[in-house]
Parts: C-alpha cells; sequence; structure tokens
C-alpha cells in the first residue's frame, strides 16, 4: 500500500539536519543578507527531504549542489530587480509620441547599418547577441571561447558607442 502522506520521515531530517550549519556558512559567504542565506538553507533543506532518489551517502554533496545554485538564484533575482528598477526610473513621466517612436526607430536602422561596419568576429558576435543568444551561445555557435566573444562584444559596443557619439557631434 503506498503511503499518501506527503512529508518525509523523521529519519530523512534526521540524515540532512546536521548540515545545516555547514550550509548556513556557505550560503552567507555567497550572499549580504541573514535572511537571503536562511531562506536559501531552508529551501535546500526541504527539497533534499522530499526528493524521492536522495542518496544517503551523498546527501552533504547535493546539499551543497542545491544551496549554491539557490544562492545563484537569489542572484539572479536581484540582478533582475536592480535592471527593471533602473531602466523605468529614468523613463518619463507621460508616454512617448510619435516623434520619439520615428526618431528611435531611425537611430535603431542607422545602429544596424554601423554594425555592418564591425570587423568579421566582432559583427557575428552583436549579430548573434541580437537574435537573443547569451554570450555563452555566441560562442558556441561561432567556434569561440566565451571569453573571446565576451571581449568581442566589448569592443563591437565601444566601437558602437564612439561612432554613435560622433554622429551627435556633428548636429
Amino acid at each position: 500500500m503506498l503511503s499518501t502522506d506527503p512529508s518525509p520521515p523523521a529519519r530523512r531530517w534526521d540524515l540532512l539536519l546536521p548540515h545545516r550549519d555547514r550550509l548556513y556558512r556557505l550560503a552567507r559567504t555567497r550572499l549580504t543578507g541573514h535572511q537571503d542565506a536562511e531562506d536559501c538553507v531552508q529551501e535546500a533543506l526541504l527539497r533534499a527531504a522530499l526528493y524521492p532518489g536522495l542518496d544517503p551517502e551523498r546527501v552533504g554533496p547535493f546539499l551543497t549542489s542545491v544551496t549554491l545554485r539557490l544562492c545563484v538564484d537569489v542572484h539572479r533575482q536581484r540582478e533582475r530587480t536592480r535592471r527593471f528598477v533602473y531602466q523605468h526610473s529614468f523613463a518619463p513621466e507621460t508616454a512617448s509620441g510619435p516623434e520619439e517612436e520615428a526618431c528611435a526607430a531611425a537611430e535603431g536602422t542607422w545602429m544596424l547599418q554601423q554594425v555592418q561596419r564591425l570587423g568579421g568576429r566582432e559583427r557575428e558576435v552583436i549579430l548573434a547577441r541580437l537574435e537573443g543568444a547569451g554570450t555563452r551561445e555566441a560562442a558556441g555557435r561561432l567556434g569561440i571561447s566565451v571569453k573571446a566573444a565576451e571581449g568581442a562584444f566589448t569592443r563591437a559596443r565601444a566601437r558602437l558607442r564612439r561612432w554613435h557619439g560622433a554622429s551627435l557631434g556633428g548636429v
């Protein structure tokens, strides 16, 4: 007969709880707030307790991996929030009109034309990023290292900024 009780047995908690302090110290070195570290540890323990395929011999590494991934998730969420707030903090109070939309479209068209002026690798990386690929994915597509793709992307952006600034300087 199968048990319908979703709670893990007490012996599972006896296996997991000795790791709590170590996991907290690990999370605390990676996160700035006490509460974020505590939340990550509690979530890791709960996931481990409810994971049906948990190997008792590998509890420590499993908990470490889950905790580290949860810390990364906290960083990603914080960064998304920061970017959202930054992007919207400079937004005008009123909606943009057709003039602003026309100017933005013209500027976008001009910028795409400038991308064609870029050198081979820089142009390829920028175009891959414009298609929505991340730096790692762009590097994989182009058969280059991630560092090479990051460097090409940084150089391309710097060139485009210089060209854009020069074009505005003549106005």
